[in-house]
């Protein structure tokens, strides 16, 4: 899901819908998006597919690569083309994944057919047709709608003023124009992130409380195409991802605030009002030797399948968080692990305050591999057992704040999760090195199964 963007970058939409919970086989291959934009290697970017059949001899491994045809498109968010086993349709066929672009505002479409171990591209959007016929670009979260079209957030105009929008593809052609869907609970939730033409460059203190960090949750009409309302969630706050429950008789869900390290619950109140309260406080650390004196957490979140608990990834600090949700009290932390960040002992950061840890944590290493960078985009498992993730942010961001990470290219970690009592472990017999890849080390991003995934479930 995920997010850029200074009116409506991350989105999610409900509908009424009775329907229960999906049952999927375990996942055995990833499709992972891959970005050579920043690392000094003149490649194209490249749809990755992973091995992740515990019984495979190639486990853990990259056994595809599907090349772009042009360089430096920043392939960033994935989406699939249908609506993902819609909850009451568990056949629904996965068959084609839409990669937008996040720099070159290209949008590709993969048919990954019966042959998921080998996609293959199928058509190619070129950014003209993008910015003449929407005046769109630099494209982020694809969402499929529930009558085949697919929804993309965008986060500026061509010329990358802060003007989101969205961009709707024709789920048969896939020719693009620009309009907005009216799904049958009537509401869209939308984001505020960052403005591109300034945080595009990197991090700069000097652009807070200046208006490029986004501050607002946005609820749409969409039968009237109208923001009804706006809640502000604080200047610089920097809300980025928004998940609804899965269960489509709860209205309600959460937002992340990238930068102030606040997670706020949203929900239905009464007639077609919405309210929102904080749920989460991530503190900032104090620290020595980094660009602030105070260094946020940066997060990304997903919600299990069974809504039993979300979870949290801080790509600055480090750490991934497990809460347990619970409609009569907020949620309550029972799982943390570390897997990076910028606060490692022995790094260039000192912490000098922290209201959480006592010791600053260790350096990760699996399979005898240094872990750079910090945990950023998650996907779990329709079980909910394994939790993935990769470590590549933005690649002008991991440039900036972690340049080990362009050196050495991204890694896939998997997480073993206890549904049961709460608790995250690192599995220590899997990781995909993207620092081994043959054109040189990449950045390796968004993350999606064929056979189902938490962040791909729609309903319908």
């Amino acid at each position: 899901e995920l997010w850029f963007g200074s009116c409506q970058p991350c989105w999610h939409f409900r509908e009424d819908s009775s329907a229960g919970s999906v049952i999927s086989p375990r996942e055995e291959v990833a499709y992972v998006t891959c970005t050579y934009r920043e690392t000094c290697v003149d490649q194209p970017d490249f749809l990755a597919t992973v091995d992740l059949n515990p019984r495979s001899p190639y486990y853990g491994q990259v056994i595809h690569r599907l090349p772009m045809p042009n360089h430096k498109d920043e392939l960033h968010s994935s989406g699939w083309s249908t609506g993902c086993t819609c909850f009451d349709n568990a056949s629904t066929q996965r068959t084609k994944l839409i990669l937008p672009s996040f720099i070159s505002s290209r949008i590709y479409v993969v048919d990954v057919g019966s042959q998921c171990r080998a996609p293959r591209l199928c058509k190619t959007i070129e950014p003209v047709e993008v910015f003449w016929k929407c005046n769109k670009g630099y494209l982020n979260v694809p969402r499929s709608l529930p009558n085949g079209d697919i929804l993309i957030a965008n986060v500026g105009d061509p010329s990358g003023n802060a003007k989101g929008g969205f961009v709707l593809l024709d789920g048969q052609s896939f020719d693009g124009y620009e309009f907005w869907y009216q799904p049958r609970h009537n509401v869209l939730i939308s984001t505020a992130g960052f403005a591109l033409k300034h945080a595009g460059w990197g991090f700069n203190p000097d652009d807070l409380k200046k208006g490029v960090y986004g501050r607002r949750l946005n609820v749409w009409n969409l039968s009237c195409r109208t923001l009804t309302q706006c809640f502000d969630l604080g200047e610089d706050s920097l809300p980025l991802s928004v998940k609804f429950l899965h269960n489509p008789d709860a209205a309600e869900g959460y937002v992340s605030c990238a930068l102030s390290g606040v997670i706020y619950r949203f929900y239905k109140c009464e007639r077609d009002n919405w309210a929102v309260e904080e749920v989460i406080r991530i503190p900032p650390k104090e620290v020595a030797g980094w660009i602030m004196t105070k260094m946020p957490g940066l997060l990304d979140l997903v919600i299990s399948p069974d809504d039993k608990y979300l979870y949290l990834s801080n790509w600055l600090h480090g750490d991934i968080r497990q809460y347990e949700l619970s409609r009569n009290c907020k949620p309550r932390l029972v799982g943390q692990v570390f897997v990076g960040g910028s606060i490692l002992r022995g790094g260039p950061v000192a912490v000098c305050r922290d209201e959480e840890l006592k010791c600053q944590p260790e350096p990760l290493v699996v399979k005898c591999k240094r872990v750079y960078g910090g945990p950023s985009r998650l996907q779990l498992s329709l079980d909910g057992k394994r939790l993935y993730v990769t470590n590549s942010f933005y690649s002008t961001w991991d440039k900036q704040f972690y340049p080990n990470l362009i050196k050495e290219g991204s890694v896939m970690l998997q997480i073993d999760v206890d549904t049961e009592k709460g608790g995250l472990c690192v599995n220590k017999n899997f990781l995909v090195d993207f620092g081994n890849e043959p054109n040189g080390p990449c950045l390796a991003k968004d993350i999606h199964f064929p056979s189902g995934d938490s962040t791909s479930e729609t309903v319908a």
